[in-house]
């Protein structure tokens, strides 16, 4: 059998922890000038840890935004949490690293997108950034905004 160099799996693991530095940054030091984040992730990840109303309101995915209010934000080496505003309602939120789809910062144009088998057989869908009056939190994005660029992995596969 020959070996190969599994790059999509090598990228993925670069890119969770790229995510991991820039939150630990925010840990530590807030989130500096006009940053902010949508972050989207796997509802159904079983480490994933969110109120069971959020779970029947977002089956399958759910797309939270970091920017104006959060607190209590842990960065771990498996995934982080945090504490976010729905409604005038605070919710604990875990997260790991391994539930996220999307992770976009519209303020310097940033974006990654992590992609499974499912995603490429259901490619109609992959532009889903969250509109601002969906996205579950305190915050809305300015609607002048540009969309933020997503790296695929899919154009540097054969």
């Amino acid at each position: 059998m020959t070996r190969t160099i599994d790059y999509g799996n090598l990228m993925h693991r670069a890119m969770r922890s790229l995510i991991q530095e820039v939150l630990k940054d925010i840990e530590a030091h807030g989130l500096p000038g006009e940053h902010h984040f949508f972050i989207t992730f796997d509802t159904h990840h079983p480490d994933v840890k969110i109120a069971d109303w959020l779970m029947d309101r977002y089956p399958g995915e759910m797309t939270v935004v970091m920017q104006h209010w959060y607190e209590g934000l842990e960065v771990g080496d498996e995934g982080f949490s945090v504490t976010l505003n729905f409604g005038d309602s605070p919710e604990p939120l875990y997260i790991p690293y391994d539930a996220i789809k999307t992770f976009v910062d519209p303020s310097v144009e940033f974006g990654l997108r992590f992609e499974t088998q499912e995603d490429e057989e259901d490619e109609d869908n992959t532009d889903d950034l969250p509109a601002g009056d969906d996205a579950p939190t305190d915050s809305k994005p300015d609607p002048e905004q540009k969309d933020a660029d997503v790296v695929s992995l899919d154009s540097f596969r054969k």
